[in-house]
């Protein structure tokens, strides 16, 4: 007989899951016994920080949500604002970023088919992308993420009309991924996605089921990056544009039709996060795991869990079931865990993070720099300022006839069609100084976006935000993400600018090494009516 050696004493399955020991006594405490596998996978991904926002749910109730104009505000899959004329817009920016540094082709491809079906979720059509992409360099990794956002925007016919990209060292190993979808519906059909009725059915369709993107929100998204990011790309989800294009048209006819009451997205989490958003108001949902379309054989905790992209759930009356399986054309039950919802949402763990303000860092001295024209070619020719349409050129920018005013100026304007109104979209983020004065920082984000749409000449009606920080345990990266939230609510609200939807991307290091904070506000606005046409012009 022998000890064996700590590196080969098996890892209690919690911590291998991403909970921590007192989540788990407070699992525990919730469940009254304790979880079996299947409900701990389950907690793992809705008490993940991708799903929970854990560490920073208690910072974002600092935003300024209402205003006249909003019709959903945060706590769905989108925000929805009124533009007037009986029309509305759907709008969410969302991060990719481990699944983009782990397999930048499709991490960036899956990250735009995620965006777009939270869209759909609102019961909108969507109408255009934007991107935010930092990377080390504009080397291999950029190019195959740019490929990827082209491939399956270009694919499912919505047109990318703006962004930014932005290279610094610090992203080398941890890029940023940031994907943006604008969608516009009637004001009065916003759907939503809580169940609420007894006795209503849900339907799960698109694609089949399979074992990619399994762990996804938890081993990628609310983990550091290190040594083993490529082990774990088995995690990073496959994306088909075309099935998803057919997901969009399918989930609008439903929506026109009135055959659905709730519409959810199947991302993060997969079945686990969707079905536990739709039920978090008390409304119990019983799984009928066995009747999911797999394109493999999978255990029930990995069907629940499962990425697997293209796919979303509808709350249907039972006597319009056979009306919707006409418009999806779809093709011994063991109960394996039992989960009150709102153990999984409501009453996931909110923690105050430590904060600790970072040293100042001294100022260097100048370097005697080169003559005046050679360093203004140089800075011209930087990766950081020169022409962005070797990147943007990518992309369709013009697929739907919206597209008034094309990438490479300050804001894009859609048309409105069949009004003469246009909608003003721009995403925008600091530079360095988000790392040394991040409340600085985050107002100039806001104020830059605000400016860029103003020089288009639109009026500011909303925001969005995706906030990418390093790792929210150490004080430091806390207080950073603390400041540059209130750097953007105290330039929202100086604006009277409502903040309706957003994303937290945290843990976005490689080593321990944190990215620059990255804050990305985005907004649209309506811009001004174009003079009428005058009677000899052509179209």
């Amino acid at each position: 007989m022998y000890d064996a050696p700590l590196s080969q004493v098996a890892e209690p399955l919690h911590r291998a899951l991403g909970l921590t020991d007192g989540e788990l006594d407070r699992i525990r405490e919730l469940m009254g016994h304790d979880p079996n596998h299947f409900e701990l996978a389950v907690f793992s991904l809705l008490w993940s920080e991708h799903c929970a926002y854990k560490h920073s749910a208690l910072l974002l109730s600092r935003f300024p949500t209402e205003g006249l104009r909003v019709l959903q505000g945060p706590g769905e899959n989108a925000g929805v604002l009124d533009l007037g004329d009986g029309e509305a817009v759907a709008f969410k920016v969302e991060s990719h970023n481990h699944p983009s540094a782990v397999e930048p082709f499709q991490g960036a491809a899956t990250g735009v088919g995620g965006i777009l079906r939270d869209i759909v979720a609102m019961g909108a059509r969507p109408v255009a992308l934007l991107d935010g992409l930092r990377f080390g360099e504009a080397g291999f990794a950029f190019d195959r993420a740019v490929a990827g956002i082209g491939a399956y925007g270009n694919s499912v016919g919505v047109p990318t009309v703006g962004g930014e990209a932005f290279f610094d060292e610090s992203y080398a190993d941890n890029c940023l991924v940031n994907a943006m979808c604008v969608g516009l519906l009637p004001a009065d059909r916003v759907t939503r996605a809580k169940a609420t009725t007894p006795g209503h059915l849900v339907v799960l369709y698109g694609s089949t089921t399979g074992r990619d993107g399994i762990g996804g929100a938890s081993v990628l998204a609310s983990q550091e990056l290190g040594e083993g990011a490529a082990e774990k790309r088995p995690s990073v989800q496959i994306g088909d544009p075309f099935t998803g294009n057919r997901l969009i048209e399918v989930s609008v006819e439903l929506v026109e039709r009135g055959l659905v009451e709730s519409l959810q997205d199947c991302g993060a989490a997969g079945l686990a996060s969707a079905l536990a958003e739709m039920a978090r108001d008390g409304a119990g949902v019983d799984v009928h795991l066995d009747r999911v379309p797999l394109r493999e054989e999978l255990e029930p905790w990995e069907i629940m869990i499962s990425e697997s992209q293209e796919r979303m759930v509808a709350v249907v009356r039972p006597g319009f079931l056979e009306a919707v399986e006409e418009v999806c054309d779809f093709h011994d039950e063991v109960p394996v865990g039992t989960i009150p919802a709102r153990f999984l949402t409501d009453d996931a763990p909110r923690y105050e993070v430590e904060q600790a303000r970072r040293p100042a860092v001294p100022e260097p001295l100048m370097p005697e720099g080169p003559h005046v024209e050679d360093a203004l070619l140089a800075l011209l020719g930087s990766a950081n300022i020169r022409s962005r349409s070797w990147i943007y050129e990518r992309y369709d920018h013009l697929v739907g006839s919206r597209t008034v005013r094309r990438p490479g100026l300050d804001a894009a304007i859609l048309r409105l069609r069949p009004s003469l109104r246009g909608l003003a979209l721009s995403l925008d983020g600091p530079g360095r100084i988000a790392r040394a004065a991040p409340r600085t920082g985050g107002a100039q984000a806001v104020l830059e976006s605000a400016r860029n749409v103003a020089c288009a000449g639109g009026e500011p009606i909303g925001l969005t935000n995706c906030l990418n920080f390093g790792n929210p345990e150490k004080p430091e990266v806390a207080w950073e993400l603390a400041e540059a939230i209130e750097g953007m609510a105290r330039a929202a609200e100086a604006l009277r600018i409502p903040v309706v939807s957003g994303n937290v991307s945290l843990y976005n290091e490689t080593d321990g090494r944190a990215i620059l904070p990255a804050p990305f506000p985005r907004s649209p606005r309506p811009a001004p009516r174009p003079p009428p046409a005058s009677p000899d012009c052509r179209n």
